[in-house]
């Protein structure tokens, strides 16, 4: 996974996730690119849903993640965004299963329904996963027409 760039936002219902998830990801030797929010003060989902979506966009970042305290908000506001493919992932399987099968491009978390270390767990398999193509490609194509 070296060589591999990730942007990384929260709000404040993420915010810790993110700065332990910033820290396995350093520890890896993965690029990160930390967009906020850098405090526990209540802030608004959204601006952070876009700032990462604008990284991978720009193809500033390979991968985005994204946490809020369910992982919902996030989600939605990402998916919001024409050529993003966001995940909200609370398992091990569905994190391979979007990258294998919708080639997703940002994984959407919740700190207040996950465990810290199933929460790096879905991280390390959803930035691991390659994308399958085939079958899975006609479909993502449709998505984008």
């Amino acid at each position: 996974m070296s060589n591999l760039t990730v942007a990384i936002g929260s709000d404040h219902g993420g915010f810790d996730y993110k700065e332990s998830i910033i820290k396995h990801l350093k520890a890896n030797n993965i690029n990160v690119i930390d967009v906020g929010t850098y405090s526990k003060e209540s802030c608004d989902y959204p601006v952070f849903a876009k700032k990462v979506a604008e990284k991978i966009l720009s193809k500033e970042a390979d991968k985005g993640i994204l946490i809020c305290g369910t992982g919902i908000g996030m989600s939605i506001a990402a998916n919001k965004i024409k050529g993003i493919r966001a995940a909200l992932c609370h398992d091990t399987f569905s994190a391979k299963a979007t990258r294998a099968h919708n080639n997703s491009n940002i994984l959407c978390l919740g700190q207040r329904v996950i465990g810290k270390y199933l929460a790096l767990d879905i991280v390390d398999l959803f930035l691991s996963t390659k994308f399958e193509g085939g079958r899975h490609q006609r479909r993502i194509d449709m998505l984008e027409s």
